[in-house]
């Protein structure tokens, strides 16, 4: 129970990592509110914490706007009294060569990806400070820091987000807040299969082909990049701040 008495917010919940996130955040004793746009998915994974006996609400939002989550914070705090952890797993896939990504795309992404965190970051800090300090995780991508055929936009958005750990992570640190990120590679998620789809491939094809390139030979679990922001989150990581953590299976190492 290393979450035990801990109130935690998780955005892009609904599915993927942030529903494994969820799921393993309820597992160690932390109230949820789960905070996605995808008012199905959401409600799922709230249902399956409860029907295992844990304790979340959920709270439709769109993180790229920030009155809806000035709200979603607001009502966090109220049904739970505090808030001490914010995980920001929601995120906006576009991908494509720099000639073809509309505008409304750049948009999109760097709404979700890059302001939709600093929006909840900004309004979770009241919360925080009253508390004596709190945790912040970032999901980031190793796209952030390698270079992929076509996927100007959405890596652009994750590079921001691990800049934006390292400069929240130096102002916070006087509050006692610890903000750090994690980094997945190939995560067998909803996201990976848009990718697929993006790319035309075959599915066994295009798995065989994101397995081979990390040094364990397969893709990874979301339930493995949940454990990764779980320390994170926990209090055994309390000399842990301004970091990105790479969970890939060593597909970057080299």
């Amino acid at each position: 129970m290393r979450l035990k008495n801990k109130v935690a917010i998780i955005t892009g919940g609904a599915s993927g990592i942030g529903r494994a996130i969820c799921e393993v955040f309820a597992e160690e004793g932390a109230r949820l509110a789960v905070a996605d746009i995808d008012a199905k998915g959401g409600q799922e994974t709230v249902s399956a914490i409860t029907a295992a006996g844990g304790e979340a609400l959920f709270i439709q939002t769109d993180v790229s706007k920030e009155a809806e989550v000035e709200a979603m914070v607001a009502q966090t705090a109220t049904a739970y009294s505090a808030v001490n952890i914010l995980v920001n797993d929601a995120a906006a896939f576009e991908f494509g060569k720099v000639e073809d990504v509309t505008d409304e795309q750049w948009q999109r992404v760097f709404g979700v990806n890059v302001m939709g965190q600093a929006y909840c970051v900004k309004h979770v800090l009241p919360h925080m400070r009253s508390a004596g300090g709190g945790a912040i995780v970032n999901i980031a991508s190793v796209s952030g820091f390698i270079a992929q055929p076509a996927f100007i936009p959405y890596n652009a958005s994750k590079g921001a987000v691990l800049q934006l750990t390292r400069c929240l992570a130096l102002d916070l640190a006087p509050d006692n807040i610890r903000v750090n990120c994690v980094c997945p590679g190939a995560i067998l998620t909803p996201a990976t299969e848009r990718h697929r789809q993006f790319e035309g491939r075959d599915r066994e094809e295009f798995l065989a082909e994101a397995a081979s390139g990390s040094f364990m030979k397969r893709v990874g679990d979301p339930k493995e990049v949940a454990f990764g922001a779980l320390f994170l989150a926990s209090d055994e990581a309390s000399f842990v701040t301004g970091t990105p953590l790479v969970i890939d299976g060593g597909a970057t190492a080299q």
